[in-house]
């Protein structure tokens, strides 16, 4: 079995009987542009296999079942208790497919769901043809948001849960090739205020950037 807790030996970041939602946690997707690669993908694997080290169940998502089978053999191996599906969560009906195998894994309870599913185009504002800016905001936030609503009562059920999102210095400082990755992560910026405060109302739930 892997051995759990952290790597300094601090057993105050245990996460022993824990679970989690890591959506994205595969690492390269040679069919996304180069500088999604390098925004994102270097770090996507890591996530899971940190939060396994330090003893978290955890479920993830792909959109190819093919890479993921791979990570999933790879993690078994390792001994980390990591379970998937797969899921474009650019898809509305694919999420909430998503949050229906959670659920029926974890039995109605969710600890902490991170956001970690990302993608993204260079370019500059006039740029970009309407499909293109669409794709951008249905992975980067309009996922992100739905997703914090439908992992809420399951998030309320484990009596302490955590919402992670991710963002990027595009989202507070002007890249000139990144308009609408930027726009994006600034976008997580904010729904971090308003998840945390009128939308969700629930000191039982923190939130994290």
């Amino acid at each position: 079995m892997a051995q759990t807790g952290c790597s300094n030996g601090d057993n105050r970041w245990s996460l022993k009987g824990m679970t989690a939602l890591v959506t994205g946690g595969m690492n390269f997707d040679l069919s996304l542009p180069i500088i999604t690669l390098f925004l994102y993908q270097f770090c996507r694997h890591a996530v899971v296999e940190e939060l396994t080290g330090l003893g978290a169940r955890i479920h993830t998502c792909s959109r190819t079942e093919t890479g993921l089978n791979e990570y999933l053999r790879d993690w078994e191996g390792k001994g980390f208790e990591v379970t998937g599906s797969v899921c474009d969560v650019s898809s509305r009906a694919q999420r909430e497919k998503l949050m229906e195998t959670v659920s029926s894994k974890f039995n109605g309870k969710l600890n902490i769901l991170i956001n970690n599913a990302g993608t993204g185009k260079p370019g500059r504002t006039v740029e970009f043809a309407a499909e293109e800016f669409s794709t951008v905001m249905a992975v980067n936030f309009e996922s992100v948001y739905h997703l914090c609503q439908l992992a809420h009562p399951l998030l309320k059920a484990s009596g302490a849960g955590s919402i992670v999102l991710m963002s990027c210095v595009s989202g507070v400082v002007s890249l000139k090739y990144l308009s609408a990755y930027g726009a994006t992560k600034g976008t997580s910026c904010h729904h971090r205020v308003y998840v945390a405060g009128p939308v969700l109302l629930d000191k039982m739930i923190d939130i994290y950037l």
